[in-house]
């Protein structure tokens, strides 16, 4: 039986990474099939995403283009839910807001890797770029982990 059936990445305002490490692992094969979405702690409206991160993922045959940013809600939450941060204080202050939810994880401590994903707002496309690349590093390892969980349950 598997461990998780849904799994939201969260970021600051779910217009960049979130969304970029959603589509990236869609993008990628695992053993069982898994919700993945993503959502962010601040977020007034939806807004679509930042348009450098959508460059970059078309870059790469890639689109979130459909995409609007979404705030994280309690409701989003369950049992068989894992939420993966982008940076510790976001892991932490979800901890404060839902203290009841144990599966809270940095998208690094969930995969075994240290270190926070920086947001690139604001940098060169070259900055997007590497932070494209750094998820997509974590990502391919997060499959990893994933579908070894599921071999094992």
């Amino acid at each position: 039986m598997k461990r998780y059936d849904r799994l939201i990445f969260v970021s600051t305002s779910d217009t960049c990474r979130g969304p970029m490490a959603a589509t990236i692992l869609k993008s990628k094969f695992l053993l069982e099939e898994l919700v993945v979405d993503s959502r962010g702690l601040i977020v007034l409206f939806p807004e679509p995403v930042n348009q450098k991160a959508e460059e970059i993922l078309q870059m790469r045959g890639l689109t979130m283009q459909n995409h609007a940013s979404a705030r994280l809600e309690e409701s989003d939450i369950g049992d068989r839910t894992v939420v993966l941060t982008m940076e510790l204080t976001q892991k932490l202050k979800i901890l404060e807001e839902y203290d009841h939810y144990e599966n809270v994880y940095t998208l690094a401590e969930f995969i075994g890797y240290q270190g926070d994903i920086t947001s690139p707002y604001g940098g060169t496309m070259e900055t997007y770029e590497e932070c494209c690349q750094k998820l997509d590093d974590f990502i391919t390892r997060l499959v990893v982990v994933l579908n070894e969980e599921e071999l094992l349950c």
